[in-house]
């Protein structure tokens, strides 16, 4: 791990700790806004499902939150970041192919998550408003929230963060504070702590186990701690946590306090718009607790929007993504701002407003997506815990009473696919078809292209640059190679530059880029294959780095002057006796799908739609960082089984 991580983890400051409050618990922290609410619907209070459902929520903070992800999971980050595709990136190592499967469709089920937290937080927390005006329509008040979210993203989370962080202090002193006035009138709510009245909820209520798909909603933010991991540290987040879940577990018994007193009446009837969360404030604190709900709801969707853009760069990086755009609005590690991912959040989330119009009905599609992300973490925690050879005596009871009780809670949200949760499978299934053609079709690509070894050709490329008889293309021709290896170039290169028009230059470059499968680090490697003739550069980036080429090849290029390995001086006699820099060309290669295919059925449908998505993906040359004007673009067809002979007959 590098110093400046193995210190973000290690420090633990007051501003830190704010700062963590500000990004990472937004979600989970203002689960209180609808979970009883959820739990209770439109029955009758009843004190057993009452008490069942809060030991319900008390366990599952505890075992699921605090054991799972605050103690276990955030121990497997990847040199300091975490999340789904950090994880996977980290067990890829260990060479089993299948791991593919769960990083895929639990990163698609987290971007999915993040279409629909910010509607029903703000939505939840607006609703407040229907207290005082019953009739008013919340539905553009949701969306005019929404719009200014997500137009303050391009700024960073450094500002937001500063904002957000006094915000969230306040939130959950609320919370806390709004509990204990409850919990004082009515402290034998604490016998709730006892599992078993969350054990009789389940097994003898007619309902009760289903109730799990409510409960569920009190730990959904868990994923999204994990994946903002590498904005606050490890340390920040276990120390904070400690209040985050005192102030949670307070509100939670308080309004449980608050709705035993209230025995046999329903939610509707008590007022404050049917939710606990309001009933449980004094009639004169209601406006102010509803701005702060509101506020606390707009922060809950921004550790959802950070940890998707955080998501996308990832999944950029391992290949199961096209390249868009990134910005990187402030100069800390780990920020990121990725306009397409930004919009496309925001009319996924009108679309979820103006579909389900309340939170009530949100809570039906909300849950479904997430619980699939964590088996899918848990499955790949698995693997990391033997990777770490931990002993099998703890590890396999762990890991099967996670995946126990995720598959509990995943059979406990299946009822509610036909009320809603069949949107946001709808939109995961969509982002993890796009994943799966994008990796197949790179897989596919990699599988047909023909690699050649450089030392074959080292000799006609010397004697290229040598042959006045060719007009010049560059001083200095740069070409992008997917060739790994540092003694092997893709036949198209050297098709490119011998045969489609020959391109005499003084000198050759071979650009590599490896993405490495840790998220920060930048280095480079220099290979002279002929002296002042061939060179190749292998860039080692981490999976979080930005692909600047063109900075970074200058960058090499500065260095190995400054060295004395080579002159880039001008060849030109007139230019070089002048001391003018020659100039430098990049060469990129686009495939286009030929006519000559004999494709399997599975393969044209994968590289069909792979064309089609590229079509509206960042170009080659922006995606490589690269100046436009000294690109020049070559486009080469395609061919998988190439047909057998025609079979022509000549005739005299």
């Amino acid at each position: 791990m590098s110093a400046s991580h193995k210190n973000l983890h290690s420090k633990l400051t007051f501003g830190g700790l704010l700062i963590t409050l500000g990004i990472i618990y937004g979600d989970i922290g203002t689960s209180p806004l609808y979970v009883m609410k959820a739990i209770l619907g439109k029955h009758i209070i009843d004190a057993d499902i009452v008490l069942g459902g809060i030991s319900c929520v008390f366990w599952t903070l505890t075992l699921q939150t605090t054991i799972k992800y605050v103690l276990i999971t955030l121990s497997a980050d990847n040199h300091g970041e975490g999340g789904i595709f950090a994880l996977y990136a980290l067990v890829k190592k260990t060479k089993i192919k299948w791991l593919i499967v769960p990083a895929i469709i639990g990163g698609s089920a987290l971007l999915a998550d993040g279409i629909i937290t910010p509607p029903i937080s703000v939505s939840s927390a607006i609703e407040g408003i229907k207290t005082y005006y019953p009739s008013i329509n919340t539905v553009p008040i949701v969306i005019a929230i929404l719009f200014v979210l997500f137009t303050i993203q391009q700024f960073g989370t450094k500002l937001v963060g500063k904002f957000f962080a006094p915000m969230m202090l306040i939130w959950f002193t609320m919370l806390g504070t709004l509990g204990v006035i409850q919990i004082v009138h009515h402290p034998e709510v604490f016998k709730a702590i006892n599992p078993y009245y969350a054990y009789r909820l389940l097994s003898i209520h007619p309902d009760g186990f289903f109730v799990l798909g409510f409960v569920f909603l009190c730990t959904t933010g868990a994923e999204a701690l994990y994946s903002d991991m590498g904005h606050c540290g490890r340390k920040n987040i276990r120390i904070s946590w400690i209040f985050v879940k005192s102030a949670l577990v307070l509100n939670y018994f308080g309004q449980a306090a608050y709705l035993i007193h209230h025995e046999g009446k329903t939610l509707q009837e008590l007022g404050g718009n049917g939710n606990p969360f309001y009933l449980i404030m004094a009639s004169w604190f209601q406006p102010i607790g509803i701005v702060i709900a509101t506020l606390a709801a707009v922060i809950a969707s921004q550790a959802l929007i950070s940890g998707s853009f955080t998501l996308i760069n990832e999944a950029m990086r391992l290949n199961f993504w096209p390249k868009v755009k990134i910005k990187y609005p402030t100069e800390l590690k780990g920020q990121l701002y990725i306009p397409s991912i930004n919009w496309l959040l925001f009319f996924g989330c009108v679309g979820i407003v103006l579909h389900f119009e309340e939170s009530g009905k949100m809570e039906h599609a909300y849950g479904l997506a997430i619980v699939l992300c964590m088996i899918m973490t848990t499955i790949l925690l698995n693997f990391y815990l033997i990777m770490k050879r931990v002993k099998l005596y703890f590890m396999v009871p762990l890991i099967t009473i996670y995946l126990a009780i995720e598959i509990s809670f995943l059979i406990a949200n299946v009822t509610k696919f036909a009320e809603g949760g069949y949107v946001t499978l709808i939109i995961a299934s969509v982002l993890i078809l796009i994943m799966t053609i994008w990796y197949l079709a790179k897989k596919i690509n990699k599988n047909y292209t023909k690699v050649i070894k450089i030392e074959d050709y080292k000799k006609v490329l010397m004697e290229l640059s040598e042959d006045l008889s060719i007009p010049k293309y560059a001083t200095h021709l740069v070409y992008m190679t997917n060739a790994s290896r540092v003694d092997e170039l893709e036949e198209k290169v050297i098709y490119s530059i011998l045969q489609k028009r020959p391109k005499r230059a003084d000198i050759y470059w071979f650009v590599h880029v490896n993405i490495l499968t840790e998220p920060y680090k930048t280095q480079y490697k220099v290979t002279e294959i002929a002296k002042d003739d061939i060179y190749r550069v292998d860039f080692n980036l981490g999976f979080r780095e930005p692909t600047k080429i063109n900075l970074m090849f200058r960058e090499v290029i500065r260095d190995m002057v400054k060295k004395g390995e080579v002159d880039i001086t001008s060849r030109y006699e007139s230019l070089n006796k002048n001391n003018i820099i020659g100039d430098f060309k990049f060469v990129l290669s686009e495939k286009f799908l030929s006519n000559d295919n004999d494709l399997r059925w599975h393969e044209n449908i994968i590289m069909n739609s792979y064309f089609f998505i590229k079509k509206l993906s960042l170009s080659e040359e922006r995606a490589f960082g690269l100046d436009s004007s000294s690109v020049k673009i070559e486009k080469f067809p395609m061919v998988l089984h190439a047909p057998e002979n025609i079979g022509l007959t000549r005739v005299h």
